[in-house]
């Protein structure tokens, strides 16, 4: 069962791994997670092995506005969702983010590192993650950073759209994270719900960049003119703050399975041929 199959990461999840599985997808529109009753009573209708949650409160900056929605939806869906799990005994495997940490570190975030956000939406996500892993005895919840895929909206596709009609693009250059493709994540987690090695485990591409530095590879790769212009965080205006580094070091994974993702930039070019064909 994969929740959130309107948006990029559960949209590419069915995708891929439809060939493997018996798939029932459900996005907002067909179930809420949020009301307990009728989520009960989808799953005791469908009564999967396991459930994959996709479905989140994402726009970072209306999370400060609409705070009550973003904690119905990133807490109190989780609340919901390992109840259910745990009676009917399903793997629960959740998305987080790498907004949980508040960006004071100088160096990679692992799994161990104490979360610290400092928004509506990263305090929403760490409260559901430690409402799954207070209840859910089989759960990976796995955080990643600054997704993009072929499906919705993101960051990649808010560059390329601009670069269509503007000839500067003024972008951050004080954040520092990594860009995750939708298709390495899912190719991981594929791997992880074969095994019983449940826990936290941080999935994102190798190495790290600028959101600065992202649109210019971006804007590169595709042969655009467009100029992109450094900016910083305070220049931008956004309501909520954001961490200023929040790269994650993939160290359950490498740990346990040996598993590295390839680099961001591999990954990028690879979508771009891809979503571009």
């Amino acid at each position: 069962m994969i929740i959130g199959v309107n948006g990029q990461l559960g949209h590419d999840a069915v995708k891929l791994l439809s060939p493997y599985h018996k798939i029932v997808g459900l996005d907002k529109d067909t179930l809420d997670i949020t009301n307990f009753i009728e989520l009960q009573n989808r799953i005791t209708e469908i009564r999967p092995e396991l459930i994959i949650n996709c479905a989140g409160y994402t726009n970072v900056d209306d999370c400060e506005i609409n705070y009550e929605s973003a904690y119905n939806t990133n807490a109190q869906g989780c609340y919901n969702l390992a109840l259910i799990a745990k009676k009917y005994d399903c793997i629960l495997v959740h998305i987080s983010t790498d907004y949980v940490f508040d960006g004071e570190k100088d160096e990679p975030y692992i799994e161990s590192d104490l979360p610290n956000p400092i928004n509506i939406y990263g305090s929403s996500k760490l409260l559901g993650e430690t409402i799954i892993t207070t209840i859910s005895p089989k759960y990976f919840i796995l955080r990643t950073s600054w997704l993009y895929g072929t499906h919705g909206n993101n960051f990649v596709k808010t560059i390329l759209r601009l670069s269509e009609t503007k000839e500067v693009i003024s972008v951050v250059n004080d954040q520092i994270g990594t860009p995750t493709y939708t298709i390495d994540l899912i190719n991981v987690f594929s791997k992880l719900i074969k095994t019983n090695a449940y826990g936290i485990y941080h999935i994102s591409n190798e190495g790290r960049c600028s959101w600065y530095e992202f649109a210019k590879k971006i804007i590169k790769l595709t042969n655009k003119e467009t100029t992109i212009i450094p900016i910083t965080t305070n220049q931008s205006k956004r309501k909520a703050d954001r961490p200023h580094y929040s790269v994650l070091e993939n160290s359950m994974l490498k740990h346990r399975f040996g598993y590295t993702l390839r680099n961001w930039e591999e990954a990028l070019t690879e979508f771009l041929k891809v979503d571009m064909e």
